[in-house]
């Protein structure tokens, strides 16, 4: 009989954990990626990124874990049109850039999260891009439809050359900086 109870008891334990936790996966469509390049000319160039997949676990009310899969032949400029679009577009595509041909895609792997006051969460995780792999921390505000982030990368950390100031001295009006903004819009 004590067997049989103990028994019980893991189930039940193990069926309380499965019911709080929960996974949540994001619309493709409907979500993106807004990001954002600056020059020291204060010339800014702006565009859109869209979800090949992505998930986010939550464990009572707290992000527990996730995965975003970005895919980079989505990569969009917002800010140009006709030729001076098209040739940006397979500037950043090309190996100056993100070397999209050999690297497809770009993920987002979230380690952890902390609750913090409003509802925002700090997230903990870790960002590939051109199969290079760093820490990132940014926040995020979850609700029922869906969450928000903005974040910001490196992109010398990841190999991405072109104008950076972090390889190349004596840029002048040339520099891109390599900070790179992205506005998060996720909906499940």
């Amino acid at each position: 009989m004590k067997m049989k109870n103990t028994f019980l008891l893991i189930v039940t334990l193990l069926f309380n954990q499965i019911a709080i936790a929960q996974q949540k996966s994001i619309d493709v469509t409907a979500s993106n990626i807004t990001w954002t390049g600056k020059e020291i000319t204060t010339k800014t160039h702006y565009g859109l990124l869209k979800f090949k997949e992505g998930s986010i676990e939550m464990n009572e009310g707290t992000v527990s874990g996730g995965r975003f899969v970005v895919d980079m032949n989505s990569l969009e400029n917002q800010d140009l049109s006709g030729d001076s679009k098209n040739y940006l577009e397979n500037h950043l595509r090309s190996d100056d850039f993100f070397g999209i041909d050999q690297h497809p895609t770009a993920s987002l792997d979230i380690a952890s999260a902390k609750l913090e006051e409003g509802g925002q969460q700090n997230i903990e995780g870790y960002l590939t891009i051109k199969g290079i792999t760093h820490p990132i921390n940014f926040d995020m505000v979850i609700n029922e439809e869906g969450a928000t982030a903005n974040l910001i990368f490196d992109r010398s950390k990841y190999d991405v050359k072109f104008r950076s100031s972090t390889f190349f001295d004596d840029l002048g009006d040339k520099l891109i900086y390599d900070e790179i903004e992205l506005s998060v819009n996720l909906k499940f």
